[in-house]
């Protein structure tokens, strides 16, 4: 890397402010943190996407965050995604640690936050337990179930140096005790407050994202089958995300093919906005049984049309708050109905938002949440469902 290291910027806060209608939300559990403690945290974790939101709703809480992303050190290329993906990071360490070490020291931290981390083996977060703050560690993926090859050795191998652990799937609570995690806490998934409110969109934003029924996610082979029996089905389908070409049956799909993955806030949020009905898939490999569009479309507004999970079934009222189905058959079925009857796919939609805001499955409230967890509690075992 050459040099030494500079000092990373604190994180900006964001300009915009937050839709008034949310703002009940979060006012208790930021209240308690600001009333509380106001802290310093080195968030280790990447400058972009989810990651990023989660940063900023720290800061809305009142803390001072400074931002360490390893991942931009490390350059974005197919190369670098393999290393990391496909080899585990093998041989990683003597590229990131002593800048980690160096940029956390010079935080000054009161708490040590670790989003995903996969590669950020067990002798570097060894060496971040001589500052002698709390080491929160919150992934999204699921890091027991073997699929993703060696992604997750080197975070595995890590677990026991962490003081709280927080996962988003039930099962991961008591796979990371057996691997020697000394506190975990279950939580779901979180829309942003920022990132995730309806907004007013210019004439040009419903042209350009207009739709029937929205899909906004990467393709993953069983999500190719399942496009094509929604076509197949007449459903008017529009699909934004990667790698959908490599699907089997994109001679299919491609018609229905509208563009890479939404990755700027204002985009993925008029793309939700200007579709009829939006698609929440799960992914089967990692044993989902709600993901982040679980929330975030919902949060904006649009009508989420989903698979039928105990979890989807806890977080909204069937036929009431949102549509689930069990299969592409029974999907193109609710698709049709909702397309045919416009009042009631708008107050399926206006519902569905109105639980999203009660629910409080929100960036705030759930850093919040885990952030006192790992102060208050510091470390005791967690078995708690973040329902």
């Amino acid at each position: 890397m050459g040099g030494h290291p500079r000092r990373s910027d604190v994180l900006l806060r964001s300009r915009n402010r937050r839709a008034g209608s949310q703002g009940y939300l979060l006012a208790e559990s930021a209240g308690r943190c600001r009333a509380g403690w106001v802290m310093r945290i080195a968030y280790i974790g990447p400058a972009t996407g989810t990651s990023l939101h989660r940063a900023q709703a720290m800061e809305r809480l009142g803390h001072t965050v400074i931002l360490i992303d390893p991942w931009s050190w490390l350059g974005r290329s197919i190369w670098v995604s393999r290393w990391l993906y496909h080899a585990g990071g093998i041989g990683i360490g003597p590229l990131i640690e002593p800048r980690i070490v160096f940029e956390v020291a010079q935080a000054r931290p009161d708490l040590i936050w670790v989003d995903q981390g996969p590669f950020l083996g067990k002798r570097l977060i060894k060496r971040l337990r001589a500052f002698s703050v709390p080491i929160v560690n919150y992934t999204i993926d699921d890091p027991f179930n073997g699929r993703d090859g060696s992604r997750f050795r080197r975070y595995q191998a890590a677990l026991p140096e962490y003081d709280l652990l927080a996962v988003v799937r039930a099962p991961n609570l008591a796979e990371a005790q057996a691997l020697g995690a000394r506190a975990v806490i279950h939580v779901y998934r979180s829309a942003d407050e920022m990132a995730h409110h309806p907004r007013e969109l210019t004439d040009a934003q419903r042209q350009r994202f207009a739709s029937e029924v929205a899909f906004i996610g990467t393709w993953m082979p069983e999500r190719g089958p399942f496009m094509a029996e929604l076509i197949k089905r007449g459903v008017p389908l529009s699909i934004w995300g990667d790698r959908w070409h490599k699907a089997r049956e994109w001679p299919q799909i491609a018609a229905h093919w509208r563009g890479p993955g939404l990755y700027q806030d204002e985009d993925y949020a008029a793309a939700i906005q200007s579709a009829k009905i939006c698609l929440g898939l799960l992914s089967k490999g990692n044993r989902d049984l709600h993901t982040t569009r679980s929330l975030e479309i919902p949060a904006l507004g649009g009508l989420l049309c989903a698979e039928r999970t105990d979890e989807h079934r806890a977080m909204y009222e069937e036929g009431i708050e949102a549509v689930f189905w069990n299969d592409g058959a029974e999907c193109a079925e609710q698709c049709m109905a909702m397309l045919a009857d416009e009042p009631r796919r708008k107050a399926i939609a206006a519902a569905g938002h109105a639980r999203a805001l009660r629910n409080g499955h929100y960036n705030e409230r759930v850093m919040a949440r885990i952030l006192q967890a790992a102060m208050g509690e510091h470390a005791r075992p967690a078995h708690g469902s973040g329902a």
